[in-house]
Parts: structure tokens; C-alpha cells; sequence
């Protein structure tokens, strides 16, 4: 083979080569990076579908709720404090089926009577059901509390007006659902159902704490005392005792 020949050989292997390389970082128009990016956001929102998907409307029922009761929004560490003095509000206990997050402040371990019945409810019968324990990571607050909050976690309920907050009035616990299998989720969620349709709860599953926010109504302990009347103790069957229509007035 002459130089010549040799030479555009040598080339056009480079040229090749060149190529090849270049192929590795080829330019992606903008339309496929953004469809790959609404292909991923719409997967995400299938992965989380919860059956109680926080809303506007839920915040309202929660305060209705609260001004029903004519409760108070704690204001400070001393009205805190007084309640507690009182027994209006009463402590979450830990036991075999329920624990509270260590980075809970002793003082905010405390909550209205009829949303702790609910909470000793609800862990006795998940933990017959998978032998676990259900976590509190949140229970009462102050508006104080909630301000400081907010500054930090653009998510957080305000803590003031007609959507403030429901852990305010000492109505509602946060229960740890991150860690929960799909079954075990799945299954708090249908005990809730039911008591829910009864007007009894109001649950959102928050997607950024990764919790079980659960608002209490105080005909909670009523109707749980109804159920013990009629020697019924599981709160997932016969809902006649209850209207939910004299729930909602």
C-alpha cells in the first residue's frame, strides 16, 4: 500500500473514531428532557395515592370541629401549662403498642382525652394485627410553636384562621407512616375509613412529614363508650349506632 493509500486509510479511521465519541454526548432537545421529567413527576403521583389526600376542605372541618367544642388555640406555654394543670388535656402513655418520637418535646406529649382513646384503639388493634407499635411524632402545640414551625417548613399549617392548624386545640396526633409496608398502611387506612364516614376522624396523610395526620372529634369517646355498651369491640363493624348525619350538625 502506497503512502497516499495509507494515509486516507489512517484518516478516515479517525474520522470514525471521532464519531463515535462525539455520539457519547449527542445533544437532547429540551422537549425530550422536559417529557422525561412529566414522565417522572406523573410516577411519582401514582406511587403516592393515599385514600385521604390533604385538602382545603379537611382543614375546615378540622377547625369547625374545634369551634363546636368551643376549644381554646393555645396561645403560649402557660395556657399549655394550665391544661395540662386542669386535665383538659391528658398524656400519651407509651406501652407494648404505642411509642412517641424521642425528638418529641415532653411537653407537647399531651392531647385531648377523646383523641388518646382513639390512639389506644387504634395501636392495641395494629399491634394484634402485625405485632408493631404505632409512633406519635406530634401531638399538641402552641401558636407559638406553630410560628417557629412555619419558618422552616413552608407545608405547615398557619396558625391562624379558618385553616390554622388543628394541633392547636389538642384534637390531633401525627402518626409515623414512613417505615409502614404497603400492607400496613393500607390496613390503617381502612380502619379509618369507617370512622371517618361516621365523622369521628379527620385523617390526611401528609406526603413531605410522611405521617398520618389525624384530627379527633370529641364524640369520639361517646361513641366508643356505645360500642363497649353493646359488647361490641370492633370498630369496624356496625356503624348503626351512630348517624352520620347527627355527626355533621
Amino acid at each position: 500500500m502506497g503512502k497516499t493509500q495509507r494515509f486516507v486509510w489512517l484518516f478516515a479511521l479517525a474520522v470514525a473514531a471521532c464519531g463515535q465519541g462525539f455520539a457519547l454526548h449527542q445533544y437532547v432537545p429540551s422537549h425530550h428532557v422536559h417529557h422525561a421529567s412529566r414522565r417522572r413527576a406523573h410516577l411519582r403521583r401514582v406511587l403516592w395515592n393515599p385514600v385521604f389526600r390533604p385538602s382545603h376542605e379537611s382543614l375546615l372541618r378540622q377547625n369547625e370541629e374545634i369551634d363546636r367544642l368551643e376549644l381554646p388555640r393555645i396561645q403560649n406555654q402557660a395556657e399549655l401549662d394550665q391544661l395540662i394543670a386542669s386535665e383538659e388535656l391528658v398524656p400519651i402513655v407509651e406501652g407494648p403498642s404505642l411509642k412517641i418520637d424521642r425528638r418529641l418535646d415532653p411537653d407537647r406529649r399531651y392531647c385531648r382525652p377523646w383523641t388518646r382513646d382513639f390512639l389506644e384503639d387504634l395501636s392495641d388493634a395494629y399491634h394484634k394485627q402485625f405485632g408493631a407499635q404505632i409512633q406519635v411524632n406530634s401531638a399538641v402545640r402552641t401558636v407559638q410553636v406553630q410560628k417557629k414551625l412555619r419558618r422552616h417548613n413552608r407545608n405547615a399549617a398557619p396558625e391562624k384562621g379558618e385553616t390554622a392548624s388543628s394541633h392547636l386545640a389538642g384534637i390531633t396526633v401525627d402518626l409515623q407512616r414512613r417505615g409502614m409496608t404497603r400492607e400496613q398502611v393500607q390496613w390503617v387506612e381502612q380502619y379509618m375509613v369507617p370512622l371517618k364516614n361516621l365523622g369521628l376522624v379527620e385523617p390526611e396523610e401528609e406526603r413531605h412529614q410522611w405521617v398520618f395526620h389525624v384530627a379527633v372529634s370529641g364524640r369520639y369517646s361517646d361513641w366508643r363508650e356505645s360500642k363497649a355498651l353493646a359488647g361490641e369491640t370492633d370498630t369496624q363493624e356496625d356503624d348503626s349506632l351512630v348517624s352520620s348525619h347527627d355527626l355533621q350538625q
